[in-house]
């Protein structure tokens, strides 16, 4: 059987030889100006970024090597830390309700049914919209005489804009990043669901499993890969968050919403600082590494 096996095997490995290994070559030379300028534009400016969080680097000015005095004037900087709590906060409430969000919609949307089809792009719709132009909506609905303020009305809680609150601007700005992302996140689990075995549900209701029951044993583990890559997904984005704020609040009000991303965007283009603002975007990257790092601890760590 081994013979038999070597001669099947080494024809094939003779096919795969100089012309396969020459054609090869040949291959990545035609891939090679593109992988060149992916390295350049990728990867590039994050290490530039990485070395001038080092430098005092202002646009015109001569760039003096600084070492750890940027991350040094950061931890001493209230600002920062108020940016760094606000991020975190968003993210904690972003983060969870979008993926609940999207398992919802993918749950109510994964069997076949008249219509379904059209209502899985309209649930998908907010992805492909700009984000500027909804959060230029949004103030509205958020606004004093907005619906967002009459349905609070209507339930005997306060009428009031949640854009002008301190304590509730960032809900409002989590809603907004929620109904925008919510279609991803249900696209991702949608089609991990497919592939859940139907025979196992079906098995599990004649042994009189209810619901709860068949998603907690059956559905949920299955979808464990999909929630880890979509929990990771999500909170990089939280952690970027900016068009949203920029548009609706500013950082407003009293720097309740004024995020890392903000502080970053204000200390490179408006006070031209881009030493310390490099040095705050190595900090975002190394805070968005750890938490997918405790992530795949949590979520993505296969038994």
């Amino acid at each position: 059987m081994a013979a038999v096996a070597e001669r099947t095997t080494r024809p094939q490995k003779n096919r795969r030889g100089p012309h396969a290994r020459r054609e090869a070559r040949i291959g990545l030379l035609f891939v090679l100006p593109c992988f060149l300028l992916f390295l350049a534009f990728r990867f590039g400016p994050g290490v530039a970024g990485l070395v001038l969080g080092f430098t005092d680097y202002t646009i015109g000015d001569t760039t003096h090597f600084t070492g750890l005095e940027n991350f040094q004037r950061m931890v001493h900087d209230p600002l920062f830390w108020s940016s760094l709590r606000v991020t975190v906060v968003y993210s904690v409430i972003a983060v969870p309700f979008t993926v609940l969000a999207s398992l919802a919609l993918a749950l109510l949307t994964r069997r076949a049914f008249r219509g379904s089809r059209l209502f899985r792009s309209v649930f998908f719709l907010p992805v492909v919209t700009s984000l500027i132009l909804a959060s230029t909506v949004f103030i509205w609905i958020f606004s004093t005489k907005g619906p967002w303020s009459d349905l609070m009305g209507l339930l005997g809680l306060p009428d009031q804009s949640w854009l002008t609150d301190s304590a509730l601007v960032l809900p409002a700005i989590a809603l907004v990043g929620i109904w925008s992302r919510c279609g991803y996140g249900m696209l991702i689990l949608l089609a991990r669901l497919q592939d859940v075995p139907r025979e196992l549900e079906e098995a599990a209701l004649m042994d009189g499993a209810g619901p709860w029951q068949r998603f907690r044993h059956i559905v949920a583990p299955q979808l464990r890969p999909a929630f880890f890559f979509l929990a990771v997904i999500e909170t990089t984005n939280s952690f970027q968050i900016f068009d949203a704020i920029y548009v609706m609040t500013g950082g407003g009000p009293a720097n309740a919403s004024y995020s890392l991303v903000y502080q970053l965007y204000d200390a490179g283009f408006k006070y031209s600082d881009l030493g310390y603002a490099s040095a705050l975007g190595c900090v975002l990257f190394v805070m968005t590494v750890v938490v997918a790092l405790v992530q795949r601890l949590v979520l993505g760590k296969e038994k």
